[in-house]
C-alpha cells in the first residue's frame, strides 16, 4: 500500500491503513497540533553583564496531534465491527507509521507517528449506532511535516566534454563540417556535453529536510559537497560496480548494500550526518571521489521530501 493512498479529499486523515472524515464512519471536527508549532527548547541563556540574553539554538520537541470531538457512526447491528477497526488501526506499535492528512487546498501532508492514547465513550450510543466525544491522539518524534512524493536527482563524476571532432583520425570524411545549408544537421557538432557531477535539491517548504544519499560504485572514497555551506560527507573506501552505500542523515546510519555499517570510513573532512540537510530552496551539491576514481558508471542519488514545520 502506497502511503496516503486512501487519502481523497480535505477532511480525511490516515493513519497506517485506518482512514478517518468524509466518506468513513469516523467523523471529526477538532484537529490540534497539526498546524501548530511544535514546543521549541531553547538555547537561550541570560546575560550576566548586559540586558536581555544570548539567543541560542532552537530545537523542536515531537509533534503531539489529536483528533478531537470524533463521532463514530454505524448500524446498530454493526457499530461493534467498527469501534474494533478504530481499536486495530490505533493499538501500541513498535515503529511510527504513516500519518497524512489532507485539511485545505494546498493538499495532504505526511508526518511519522505512533498512537498513544484512544478515548471511545462507553454510552448508550452503542445501542443507537451513534457514539460521540471519541478522541485519538498521536505523537510525531519528527515534528516536521513532508509532501507526500518523494523527490531525488541523480549526478555522476565529472567528465570533460568531447569538444569539437577535428578529423584526424583518417576517416573518409575528415575536417570540420562549417556548412550553413538547409539540411537538418548543419553546422558545427560540438558533441554531447560532459558531466559537471553537480545537481540540485530543491527543499519547497519552510524547515530543513534530511536526504537520503546512495553512492554507487564503482568509486573510491565517494564524496558529496553541499557548496552554499561547505559541509562534506565523505568516506574512504572502495566501492565495487553493483554496490550500493546509503547515507540516512536523519538516523546518522551509513548502510553497505542494505546490511553492513560503514559509519566508521567517514573521513576526517566529513561532518556528523545528522548535520547535514537541505536547507529551503535550491541547495546545490558536488559528487567527489579520490584522485584516478572517474568511472563514468559510479553515481550518487540524492532522495529527499520538502519539509514543513
Amino acid at each position: 500500500m502506497a502511503i496516503g493512498d486512501l487519502v481523497t479529499r480535505p477532511g480525511h486523515i490516515q493513519y497506517g491503513e485506518l482512514l478517518l472524515g468524509p466518506g468513513t464512519p469516523y467523523r471529526w471536527r477538532t484537529l490540534t497540533g497539526w498546524a501548530d508549532l511544535p514546543p521549541l527548547d531553547s538555547g537561550t541563556v541570560a546575560r550576566s553583564d548586559a540586558h536581555g540574553a544570548i539567543p541560542g539554538r532552537l530545537l523542536a520537541q515531537v509533534r503531539t496531534v489529536t483528533v478531537e470531538d470524533l463521532m463514530i457512526r454505524a448500524p446498530r447491528d454493526q457499530v461493534g465491527a467498527v469501534v474494533g477497526a478504530l481499536e486495530s488501526g490505533t493499538v501500541p506499535v513498535e515503529d511510527e507509521l504513516p500519518l497524512v492528512v489532507w485539511v485545505d487546498e494546498r493538499g495532504p501532508l505526511l508526518a511519522y507517528a505512533r498512537a498513544t492514547r484512544r478515548l471511545i465513550p462507553t454510552t448508550l450510543g452503542y445501542r443507537q449506532g451513534v457514539i460521540t466525544g471519541g478522541a485519538v491522539e498521536l505523537v510525531a518524534t519528527d515534528p516536521r511535516r513532508y509532501e507526500l512524493g518523494e523527490r531525488s536527482e541523480s549526478a555522476r563524476l565529472p567528465a570533460p566534454e568531447p569538444g569539437l571532432d577535428w578529423g584526424s583520425d583518417g576517416a573518409a570524411e575528415d575536417g570540420l563540417d562549417w556548412r550553413a545549408d538547409d539540411t537538418s544537421e548543419a553546422g558545427l557538432t560540438f558533441g554531447e556535453p560532459g558531466s559537471t557531477g553537480v545537481l540540485t535539491a530543491v527543499n519547497l517548504g519552510n524547515a530543513p529536510s534530511h536526504p537520503v544519499i546512495e553512492f554507487r560504485g564503482p568509486v573510491t572514497r565517494p564524496a558529496l559537497t553541499n557548496l552554499a555551506t561547505g559541509d562534506v560527507l565523505e568516506y574512504d573506501l572502495p566501492l565495487a560496480a553493483g554496490d550500493v552505500l546509503t547515507v540516512d542523515t536523519r538516523s546518522g546510519e551509513v548502510v553497505l548494500n542494505g546490511t553492513a555499517s560503514r559509519l566508521y570510513t567517514a573521513t576526517s573532512r566529513s561532518v556528523p550526518e545528522q548535520t547535514f540537510t537541505l536547507a529551503c530552496g535550491g541547495t546545490d551539491l558536488t559528487f567527489r571521489a579520490a584522485p584516478g576514481s572517474s568511472d563514468p558508471a559510479a553515481s550518487v542519488t540524492v532522495r529527499w521530501r520538502s519539509a514543513y514545520w
